[in-house]
């Protein structure tokens, strides 16, 4: 049994196997080869000399892909940085917009449609209820993220939307949210779904959905109207206060990966054991035992499609209002 092991160290000692089993795509492949070569001699490095002692250091160099649990910690503050100077004085409001289980199959086939599909129909929606005077009745300022897993690795598509408690009318001027309210869950939820299924079936119709329930009618017939049944789930959290607690609660979900080195206990012979907290049990600590090949795939699953954006801003964050508004 060993302790300090890291993702790097189980793809090295268990890899082998998942790789004559498992034909990598090109995003897979490219962040496998980084997390093994991170912060090691493949990378080559560099020298670091302390300010007050003078003494000298190797550092090997990072990888710097966005999948490595390594290299995470300076793209965030970097990013958080950048975000300081864009946060409004007002309350904000954390929102979290679901998929049903019954669409990760197609995540698997087509990743970056379903997502794509996932940031318009949430961003429609809150742009929609903003502009309603019955609400806010102008531009609201919002950040959407999207995370793929849970704690146990498994696929649970869900989007976090930090949203400015208030929005700026075509006049001006700053309306700002109920105390402690800015949206009717229920209401969202009901827009969300419609939205999300009014444009996955344009896209069907359009030809472009590569996914098996879609090519006879009966089965997507089936398939759909399961999921415009299915309640969709949306939380909100309580607000949050000014800036400094809106960008230390940003860094939470900003740049995670799917599982950080910090929750991976060992390699256990052909197993893996790794932290986790049971939603199902009130978020309970508990420890994960996973077959090595299976913690692999698990992880495998939420690399991202090359390019897409997982963090993305609208409203007055968005270009269109940024310079002039902010």
């Amino acid at each position: 049994m060993s302790h300090g092991v890291d993702l790097a160290d189980i793809l090295r000692e268990h890899g082998q196997p998942y790789l004559d089993t498992h034909a990598l795509s090109v995003v897979q492949d490219k962040a496998w080869r980084a997390i093994i070569a991170c912060r090691t001699q493949s990378l080559g490095g560099h020298i670091e000399c302390c300010d007050r002692c003078g003494t000298l250091r190797y550092r090997y160099h990072s990888c710097r892909n966005r999948h490595c649990p390594q290299c995470q910690t300076r793209t965030k503050e970097a990013w958080l940085a950048a975000r300081r100077r864009e946060l409004l004085p007002v309350p904000y409001f954390h929102l979290v917009f679901t998929l049903p289980h019954a669409l990760n199959r197609l995540a698997g086939v087509d990743a970056r449609m379903l997502y794509k599909l996932l940031f318009g129909a949430v961003a429609d929606m809150l742009n929609a209820f903003a502009a309603n005077p019955r609400w806010l009745g102008g531009t609201p300022s919002f950040t959407l993220v999207l995370h793929t897993w849970k704690q146990d690795l498994g696929r649970h598509i869900h989007i976090h939307a930090l949203v400015a408690g208030g929005a700026l009318t075509t006049e001006g001027k700053w309306v700002s949210a109920k105390r402690g309210f800015l949206f009717p869950v229920k209401a969202l939820s009901a827009v969300y779904r419609g939205k999300f299924m009014d444009a996955l079936d344009a896209v069907r119709k359009a030809g472009s959905l590569r996914y098996d329930a879609a090519r006879d009618d009966a089965s997507w017939h089936t398939l759909t109207a399961a999921l415009r049944r299915h309640d969709w789930v949306v939380y909100a959290k309580q607000p949050l206060g000014g800036p400094a607690q809106v960008l230390e609660y940003l860094g939470r979900y900003t740049h995670r990966v799917a599982i950080s080195n910090e929750r991976i206990l060992g390699m256990d012979g052909n197993h893996v054991r790794f932290r986790m907290r049971d939603s199902a049990n009130g978020n309970r600590k508990k420890v994960m035992r996973l077959e090595a090949g299976e913690f692999i795939g698990r992880f495998m699953q939420h690399m991202l499609p090359s390019g897409f954006k997982r963090i993305r801003h609208y409203g007055l964050l968005g270009p269109a209002h940024k310079t002039a508004n902010l």
